[in-house]
Order: C-alpha cells, then sequence, then structure tokens
C-alpha cells in the first residue's frame, strides 16, 4: 500500500475528511429536531426518506467492507495496483453508521407523528425491494468464486443509483407544493459542504499520489459528491429564491370519496396554515 509524500497534504486529507464527515453527520439532526419540534412530518417526503437508509445501508456495506476487509483490499490492490492507496477512510465508514443511524431515526418519527395525507408511494417500496433483492442474487454469484470486490462495487452502483434517484421526490414536491415548509434547509446547507470537502479531500489525495485512481477506483465516492452538490443547488434555490417564506397550506376537510384532506394553494380559503 502507498503511502503518503507530503505530510502536509495528508494533514490537509484529514482536516477536508472529518470536516465532511461532521458536516454530512450534523445535517440529519436539523430535520430531526425540527420534526420533534411540530410533532408532524408534513413537508418532508416519505420516499425520500425509505430511499436513502437503502442508499446509506448500501454505502456502509461498501465502506466497512472495503476498510476492515483484508482480502478484499488484496483484491483490490491486484486490480489497481499495490502502489495505490485504499479509498476508504476511517471517516468514511464513521459516516455510514451515523447515517444508517439517524434515518432509520427519521423514519420512526414518520411512523409515530402527524403525517396528514402523505404516504410512502408503492414506487419506492417497489425500487426498494428490487434493489435488496439484486443485491441478494449478486451474493450468490460471488460466493462459489469469492469475488467480493465485485460484490461490494454493486453495493457501491447502489448507493449511487439511489442518491441520483431519493434527492427527486422532495424536489418534485416542493415545486407541487410551492413551498419548502416542513424540509429543513439546515440539513441541506450542512449537506454541501460535506459533498464539496469530500470532493476536495479526494482531490489532496490524487495530487499527493499524483494519479487519479482514487476517483474511478472509488467512483461511487466520486459521484455521491457531485450529485448531492447538484441537488443541494436545487434545493436552496427552492428555498431562498423560488419559494422564500411560502407556507404549504391542507385542507381541513375530506375530499369527496372521504379520504385525507389534500395539500391545497396558499389562496383557497378553506385551507388552514401548517
Amino acid at each position: 500500500m502507498a503511502s503518503w509524500n507530503s505530510v502536509p497534504l495528508q494533514i490537509t486529507y484529514e482536516t477536508f475528511g472529518w470536516i465532511a464527515f461532521f458536516s454530512w453527520s450534523i445535517s440529519f439532526y436539523p430535520q430531526v429536531i425540527l420534526n420533534f419540534r411540530r410533532k408532524r412530518v408534513v413537508g418532508l417526503n416519505f420516499d425520500f426518506v425509505v430511499l436513502n437508509l437503502t442508499k446509506h445501508s448500501s454505502y456502509l456495506i461498501y465502506n466497512a467492507s472495503l476498510y476492515f476487509s483484508s482480502a478484499i483490499q488484496k483484491q483490490y490492490f491486484d486490480k489497481y495496483g499495490y502502489g495505490e492507496m485504499i479509498p476508504v477512510a476511517a471517516n468514511d465508514v464513521a459516516f455510514s453508521i451515523h447515517a444508517v443511524l439517524l434515518t432509520a431515526i427519521t423514519l420512526f418519527q414518520i411512523v409515530i407523528y402527524d403525517r396528514g395525507n402523505q404516504k410512502v408511494s408503492k414506487i419506492s417500496i417497489a425500487i426498494v425491494c428490487a434493489v435488496w433483492l439484486v443485491a441478494a442474487v449478486c451474493f450468490f454469484i460471488a460466493l462459489p468464486s469469492h469475488s467480493w470486490l465485485w460484490l461490494i462495487s454493486i453495493f457501491n452502483s447502489i448507493q449511487v443509483f439511489m442518491t441520483v434517484i431519493k434527492y427527486i421526490p422532495q424536489a418534485v414536491m416542493n415545486f407541487m407544493r410551492k413551498s419548502t415548509d416542513g424540509f429543513c434547509i439546515g440539513n441541506i446547507l450542512l449537506d454541501f459542504l460535506g459533498g464539496v470537502t469530500n470532493y476536495a479531500q479526494m482531490a489532496v489525495q490524487s495530487i499527493d499520489q499524483n494519479s487519479w485512481v482514487n476517483f474511478y477506483g472509488n467512483i461511487g465516492k466520486t459521484l455521491l459528491s457531485l450529485i448531492s452538490v447538484f441537488f443541494d443547488l436545487v434545493f436552496m434555490c427552492q428555498h431562498f429564491i423560488l419559494y422564500p417564506g411560502n407556507k404549504a397550506h391542507i385542507s381541513t376537510k375530506p375530499n369527496k370519496e372521504g379520504a385525507e384532506p389534500l395539500i391545497k394553494s396558499p389562496d383557497d380559503p378553506t385551507s388552514e396554515n401548517v
């Protein structure tokens, strides 16, 4: 395994890594605190949370496996060369563990707090079931030949796929409601900082090693940062530019079928403030 050529770059790498860890880790708390204070989760898209749990669980499997397993590390070196460094740091593993825990807590809040007429869509449930079914099939394919690096690369691909789609339901929901009320922007600001510093951490390692294997050897981490930053910018645009200060409203009357009331426009005289 390669060693660092520059102590200042190594320190910079560690610094960026832990800034990303704390930013991403703390980013879960504003939403949890907001839900607790409101005793309701209206405005938080449930599909986002469910997809996020699968995303972080997959990422934890990838990070922990590559960081702790000597057998998988050997397969990585055989593929990319023994002069390269493992592209997973301790802060990546710590973040993944924390992310799974906090996302599970948010999901528990969805179960116990006022949900209004919101629910998890059948599409999201189907996606999650399909993803874990594919993962199970890949496990049995990898088992005979012990192709563990290939297997965890599947989990890495799953987390990239889930990262791409998990933000979409919340972004669409904000657009339909013309409001970000109930969705905490503090999460997004911290997530944005984490994405930028995570990408910077990888760049520092590549500069020190004079090799960009760090990026394509862990394409999941690379895409994770880029996708997260892109959607964070979308959410910041929605919150600060498109719908600043807008409050969502819900009807207090059931619809014709007797179902839960739907979210209505702020101009509707029969609606009330959330």
